[in-house]
């Protein structure tokens, strides 16, 4: 896959990804001085391309580089952390020892 730019849109709280008149993003919130990454979006025309996986590995550099544990609620990113575990150690320990989707 070609490098993408991925912006934070701080303001729609969402890792943005502008490609082809298309977007794709990972929304996330702030939530008790953690992270949680709530949903990844990536229109149809835009598949097949690692965006999705780009948008995961830049929210958890993001959240490495501003020391904020992580909460996962997006499958995909779920799915994602299985194939990099080594980003598991940025998850909230509390968070990760409760969720089955984690392990």
């Amino acid at each position: 896959m070609a490098p993408v730019t991925i912006i934070n849109n701080e303001q729609q709280q969402q890792f943005q990804v502008r490609l082809e008149d298309e977007l794709a993003y990972l929304e996330y919130r702030f939530y008790k001085g953690d992270i949680a990454l709530m949903h990844t979006e990536v229109p149809d025309k835009l598949e097949g391309r690692g965006i999705a996986s780009a948008l995961a590995e830049y929210a958890f550099k993001y959240a490495r580089e501003h020391r904020l544990p992580v909460m996962v609620y997006c499958p995909f990113v779920a799915s994602w952390l299985k194939k990099h575990p080594e980003n598991r150690d940025v998850l909230d320990p509390k968070y990760r020892d409760d969720h089955p989707n984690l392990r």
